[in-house]
């Protein structure tokens, strides 16, 4: 049972964390305020609730998501994350550049707190571990995004029917190129109201929080803004499904 919850509601919320358009793009389509409040269930029981959104400070971005389970699950197996992007307009990314990348978890008896510090003029990274006092540089290309702002990245993208798009993240100490299929168009029918959404499958293959064993998949409006109204990846037995209930956007 605990190896279920560790590859639900952490992974789920982070995984809201995966275009050639401008910032001006991604200032027409979302909402800023924005916030996606989402009720995590298990085979149909809620185990958790999640939470993702962006605010504007000065001409920066910052994007939060946050992860809890239930009372009833943190019982045995409490899980506490939360991660923090932050962004600012250069011109050196075709959408955003970000600045600082923070993931603060707690899963049943493992903490993280780690910390990466973007120069992209500079093309480095510099990633920290709080709780080791670990700390090195990398090298990473301009366009790079943080897992966060990665999605919000793709949110821009214009999607296609049967063709994939792609985004460069630094993740877990390395560089991915991530690949992101368009599968279909699927109308549902949820809590928060009817939505006509694009489903997309992000390909995942770093060895952190973008690491699943399960196949992942994210269900976004049809629309300009791109809203992710649903999530579901499989787990060791069953599967956990973000579904959105509430917010502003």
């Amino acid at each position: 049972m605990k190896r279920v919850f560790k590859l639900s509601i952490s992974s789920i919320i982070i995984i809201l964390g995966v275009t050639v358009y401008s910032i001006n793009v991604f200032a027409d389509s979302f909402r800023i305020p924005e916030k996606f409040v989402y009720d995590l269930t298990w085979t149909g029981i809620k185990a958790g609730t999640a939470t993702l959104g962006i605010t504007k400070e000065g001409e920066k971005f910052k994007i939060v998501s946050t992860a809890k389970s239930a009372d009833w699950v943190s019982v045995f197996y409490k899980v506490e994350d939360r991660a923090e992007s932050l962004m600012a307009r250069t011109g050196a990314n075709e959408w955003a550049t970000p600045l600082n990348y923070r993931l603060k978890t707690r899963e049943g008896k493992h903490r993280k707190n780690k910390e990466v510090i973007f120069n992209v003029s500079q093309k480095k990274a510099i990633y920290i571990d709080h709780l080791t006092n670990e700390r090195k540089d990398y090298e990473i290309p301009e366009n790079i995004y943080d897992p966060i702002s990665s999605f919000y990245y793709v949110r821009t993208l214009p999607l296609k029917i049967g063709e994939s798009v792609y985004v460069t993240i630094f993740d877990s100490k390395k560089v991915w190129d991530v690949e992101v299929q368009v599968l279909k168009k699927e109308k549902l029918i949820l809590p928060s109201g009817t939505f006509n959404t694009i489903l997309i499958k992000p390909l995942l293959k770093s060895e952190g929080i973008f690491s699943r064993k399960g196949d992942i998949f994210i269900w976004i409006t049809d629309d300009a803004k791109r809203l992710p109204v649903k999530m579901q990846t499989k787990v060791a037995v069953g599967s956990i499904v973000a579904t959105l209930v509430e917010g502003y956007y």
